[in-house]
Order: structure tokens, then sequence, then C-alpha cells
């Protein structure tokens, strides 16, 4: 059995045609963000005969099994990654859209140090820089 039917397995999702050529988009693509057209004109580009609804509700799917995580980044469409279990922060170039990921020790420690002195606990948090070239002009 392949890596991606056991990963839809284990998170107790049937194994289909349109999830498996969807994960495995995911598992391939150079791209760790994308979105539900990114998706769908790869399926095209292919030739597979999946509609856009039907990538929109596996996206869906995989939200909900904990397989992929969903960013609404501001001024822009749901971007969808796969989730590694590992914590990352991101950073969106507001000129071209571009996501960047970081981790930063520094940052961690700071949030639980602000939240601690505020008396809170850190459940889960997510960090999003807006960026822009220091060569670009403002737009």
């Amino acid at each position: 059995m392949d890596q991606e039917s056991l990963e839809l397995r284990k998170a107790g999702l049937k194994v289909t045609h349109p999830r498996m050529r969807i994960l495995h988009l995911f598992e391939e693509s150079p791209r760790r963000h994308l979105t539900a057209e990114d998706i769908y004109r790869q399926l095209l580009d292919s030739q597979e005969d999946i509609g856009l609804a039907t990538v929109y509700r596996v996206l869906t799917q995989f939200e909900a099994a904990g397989i992929l995580i969903k960013h609404n980044f501001e001024g822009g469409q749901a971007v969808f990654e796969l989730d590694r279990g590992q914590h990352h922060d991101h950073m969106i170039d507001v000129d071209s859209g571009k996501v960047i990921e970081f981790v930063s020790d520094e940052i961690e420690k700071l949030q639980h140090e602000i939240a601690e002195r505020h008396g809170y606990e850190i459940q889960d948090h997510s960090l999003v820089l807006y960026v822009r070239s220091k060569g670009s002009k403002k737009k």
C-alpha cells in the first residue's frame, strides 16, 4: 500500500481517485501553499476529469481530517498546506502574494512570555507578517 493510501486510511477517509490525486499533488508540488484553483488547474493540465466542486469538497474533507491546514491570508484566496505537525509562521509578500515560511525560537519564546505576563497560557497561535521587499516602491 502506498504512503498516500495509508495516510487517507489513517485519517478515516475512503481511498478514492480524486482524494489520491489531490493528495499526490500536494505531496509533489514544489510550492507548499496551494489554492483550490491551483489544484484544479494542475488536474486539468494532466487531463484529469475531476471538477472544481470535487476539489473544494476534498480540500474541506482533508482539512477536517487534519491532513491539510487552511490559511485565509488577508487580501487573498484561501490557501492550503499539508499539516506535517511542525509549527511555523508566515510572511506574505504584499506585492507578489508569495508565501514565505519561517521559524523563530526567539519569537516563540517572546509570545509565551507575553501571554504569561498577562496571566495566560498559549493554546495555539498563528503569526502572519505582511511584508514588502525593501527595494520595491509602495503601491
